[in-house]
């Protein structure tokens, strides 16, 4: 028998599973989402929404895990139109969602980064279990690195205590490069 499928319903840029008993079952499978108005869940059992952002709710789409509506006819939004709908929001999103979904394929929990000032923190075991050891800056392979960037970069992570990771996806052959900066003192 087929798991049912958790409603989730489009508003604006965001995806919002209403019932509290599925966000919770959601956050609790891999730390989807962010509990409306609890900033830092310390237990999965929260008694209200849980808000997705746009590459969660793609990830969760294609996994077969949500159904997304939208609108009050209850339309309902597949992978096509929520992904194009994701490209207008996320610079570069084909290649931001290319690494989301690996690392969540190989069993990490991926959240946004904008507070470490990149792309994804990355975690082993989950928010409120660990910090995240690593914070994720996809680029394009055109893109240039300058050497201040990565020395930038490379002193945010050392501050916050974390390895920086620039992650360099080429969509035509399916693979993604990873480049892990270790800092060390002289």
């Amino acid at each position: 028998m087929a798991k049912k499928r958790i409603e989730a319903e489009f508003i604006e840029n965001f995806i919002v599973v209403w019932n509290p008993k599925e966000g919770s079952e959601l956050y609790r499978m891999g730390f989807y989402g962010k509990p409306l108005g609890i900033p830092k869940p310390k237990d999965p059992g929260f008694n209200v929404p849980l808000i997705l952002d746009l590459m969660e709710g793609l990830y969760l789409l294609e996994k077969g895990l949500i159904n997304i509506i939208e609108g009050p006819e209850k339309a309902k939004v597949n992978h096509k139109a929520l992904r194009g709908r994701a490209r207008k929001v996320y610079e570069d999103f084909d290649l931001k969602y290319a690494v989301y979904k690996d690392l969540r394929e190989k069993g990490l929990v991926v959240t946004p980064g904008v507070k470490f000032g990149c792309d994804f923190a990355v975690y082993k075991q989950g928010p409120g279990l660990e910090h995240a050891p690593y914070m994720v800056s996809v680029r394009s392979k055109e893109d240039e690195i300058t050497a201040t960037e990565i020395v930038k970069a490379g002193r945010l992570a050392t501050t916050v205590r974390k390895r920086f990771i620039v992650a360099i996806p080429d969509l035509e052959r399916d693979k993604i490069q990873y480049l892990i900066f270790k800092w060390f003192k002289a």
